[in-house]
């Protein structure tokens, strides 16, 4: 998964479909849902998964008015497609990514 800083955010959301988690290394839910992340991350070759840390990067979450954590937005060339907020088991996450994929 990459790592993407508020100076790379925006140039890294330009693909054809990439999947951000706004994370928070003192965000329990957010290691809980890495691992699932991750795996999906080597299943999916159509989706490109990205991470950026809010404590360290914050004007990225600010400016899109990111409140809660984990938040995984869906971005396709650049365009927010979808979003959802909290940690889902790797079924739930799937169902949510299929429509898109």
């Amino acid at each position: 998964m990459r790592a993407l800083t508020d100076e790379t955010f925006a140039e890294a959301i330009t693909g054809d479909a990439v999947l951000v988690e706004f994370t928070a290394a003192w965000c329990p839910p957010c290691r809980m849902i890495e691992p699932v992340l991750a795996e999906l991350d080597a299943e999916l070759e159509s989706v490109s998964f990205a991470k950026i840390d809010t404590d360290a990067h914050p004007r990225t979450a600010r400016d899109l008015g990111i409140m809660g954590m984990p938040t995984l937005q869906l971005y396709r060339r650049g365009e927010l497609v979808a979003q959802l907020v909290g940690a889902r088991p790797k079924a739930q996450l799937m169902k949510w990514l299929e429509p898109h994929l």
